[in-house]
């Protein structure tokens, strides 16, 4: 096998570009939030963003700098993904799910799956297509930001409709965003993409939620129940995918670099055990979400 991987990401230009775009629409966005008051939607906002680019940094850094053994660099990533995916799992069945089905259970389902749907479709179909053994960087960031985007319109209904909901509900929607920038930065940096990438999905919950909540949303119960539950099966498609699997060729096992001759021997038994690493922070970033609920 060819030591060398063809790769296909932006040009410095286009992350420049894409970077000054973030800003001015992340400044434009706070100004109109601040003058119309929307101080909940900012502060969930600013801190998504902020979380995210966090984790992203220490990802960053994790990657450029690999270090530990391989069981220890299994334990660290089992624990990222898994806290981002529980968190992200439970995050929508304690708040998103409840609410899409209030609405209308059956439009509320339906969207749901529609979400789960275009989720697969977005990843799969639309985003770039990356042949046998070329990495492409652009469908991690379009996911997220697809994600991202539906989040903050889910958050910005939310509060547009209940604007008495304390900030908490929609800090813990965005709980998982520091474990995804980690895990997302680590995909990023491995297919040889700048990290500045996720500055899109990271800003994409600020820019969708206060416009949102500028505007009177429409009452109708049905267009309630599929837009929430499509945002909602959107979310629960990245969760699903941020799931620490162990097997040989699994993300986790390319992030933490085990090559592929080392399928047998303690290099074998190191990536089975991890699986109890991967349980086990699955379960504790559900626990973290819940005990934000239970302070609601």
């Amino acid at each position: 096998m060819s030591s060398r991987t063809s790769t296909r990401t932006p040009s410095p230009r286009a992350v420049r570009w894409t970077t000054g775009l973030i800003a001015c629409g992340m400044g434009l966005v706070t100004a109109f939030g601040l003058v119309a008051g929307l101080m909940k939607l900012l502060a969930i906002g600013w801190t998504a963003f902020l979380v995210m680019m966090a984790g992203a940094e220490m990802g960053r850094r994790a990657e450029t700098h690999v270090v530990g053994t391989v069981a220890r660099r299994l334990r660290r990533l089992a624990w990222a993904y898994g806290l981002s995916s529980g968190a992200m799992i439970t995050s929508a069945a304690l708040f998103l799910v409840p609410n899409a089905v209030s609405h209308d259970v059956s439009l509320g389902g339906l969207g749901i799956a529609l979400g789960i749907v275009g989720g697969f479709a977005i990843h799969t179909g639309l985003s770039p297509q990356a042949s046998e053994g070329e990495a492409a960087s652009i469908p991690v960031v379009w996911v997220l930001t697809m994600h991202s985007l539906g989040a903050g319109l889910v958050i910005g209904a939310v509060y547009a409709t209940m604007p008495a909901l304390g900030a908490v509900l929609g800090l813990a929607i965005v709980s998982h965003k520091g474990p995804a920038g980690y895990a997302a930065a680590r995909r990023l940096r491995r297919r040889g993409a700048s990290v500045l990438l996720l500055l899109g999905p990271a800003a994409a919950v600020c820019i969708a939620a206060v416009p949102i909540g500028l505007i009177d949303p429409p009452t109708s119960d049905a267009f309630h129940a599929v837009v929430f539950g499509a945002a909602t099966g959107l979310f629960l498609h990245v969760a699903i995918d941020f799931l620490p699997r162990c097997g040989w060729g699994s993300e986790l096992s390319r992030a933490a670099r085990v090559r592929p001759d080392s399928q047998s021997g303690p290099t074998a038994r190191r990536v089975g055990n991890v699986r109890h690493h991967a349980v086990w922070s699955t379960l504790a970033g559900s626990m973290l979400v819940v005990g934000a609920w239970a302070l609601l």
